[in-house]
């Protein structure tokens, strides 16, 4: 934990280094309200990933220490195939989180802004540890990785994901074949119809692919935001809206049975 939080601390000035360069180049796409608002995002996502590791830890040291299928040693091999299978958990938990009204009331946190540039990627919610982000990595726990190493490359598949959101730069045509690029996030955070549902890579966009998920720009200019509804720029909106209207439809529902259905069911409207 201290070490992917670690990580993060120390890429920040890089990441306001890129926030600054797109600033001055793309000054349209930012509001100092929304920016203010993505930023105590950023910051309350933090500590409820601290305040979650702290409280789940002891189960991952449990099920490393007792179920771990292989005693794996820190090496250049092993750190890079831990890279690629977190990247394929990552994939899944991502294309999960459009398809599951439980994750979609906290991931459509990251996709109601209206505007896409690098403060968008700290638009994070602070309800991730609770709708079970952190069980997508329990396979690497029990295949035999330590809950720091773990932890250390989630960090680092997300500080990666930073640097796709923004229209800036080139479109990395011969990198985009292997790797996620901001082309292809634009795509994902669009809602034109061709667009929804696609790219869920974080850093190999090879997942996208297998899975048939994967599209590029046809040329049309993405159109950002959430179908379902336009949110304000309110940090109480964003963040506990999505829970309101879920609960309230949970409610209607005729019994117990068909309102836990509903929460695991597909929304009705995503990108």
């Amino acid at each position: 934990m201290v070490n992917a939080e670690f990580i993060l601390l120390l890429l920040s000035p890089v990441f306001l280094i890129a926030i600054g360069v797109e600033l001055r180049k793309r000054k349209q796409s930012y509001s100092f309200k929304e920016f203010s608002l993505n930023l105590g995002l950023a910051l309350s996502h933090q500590v409820a990933d601290i305040l979650a590791m702290l409280a789940l830890m002891p189960l991952f040291y449990w099920l490393h220490k007792n179920f771990a299928i292989f005693t794996i040693e820190l090496s250049l091999g092993w750190v890079i195939l831990a890279f690629i299978l977190q990247d394929f958990l990552y994939y899944w938990f991502h294309r999960a989180s459009h398809q599951c009204n439980w994750l979609w009331a906290a991931h459509v946190v990251h996709h109601s802004s209206t505007n896409m540039n690098f403060s968008t990627a700290m638009r994070q919610s602070l309800f991730y540890p609770i709708v079970g982000m952190w069980i997508f990595w329990l396979p690497l726990v029990i295949l035999g990785y330590t809950p720091e190493l773990v932890f250390a490359v989630v960090a680092l598949n997300l500080a990666f994901q930073f640097f796709v959101h923004t229209e800036l730069g080139p479109e990395f045509k011969a990198l985009g074949k292997i790797f996620n690029t901001p082309t292809h996030h634009c795509v994902h955070h669009a809602t034109n119809p061709q667009y929804i549902d696609k790219n869920y890579a974080g850093v190999l966009i090879i997942w996208d692919k297998i899975f048939d998920t994967f599209i590029s720009s046809n040329g049309e200019a993405p159109v950002y935001g959430v179908t379902e509804r336009e949110y304000k720029i309110s940090f109480f909106d964003v963040l506990l809206t999505p829970w309101r209207i879920l609960i309230s439809n949970v409610r209607r529902q005729n019994n117990i049975f068909t309102g836990v259905k509903l929460l695991f069911k597909k929304p009705s409207k995503v990108n």
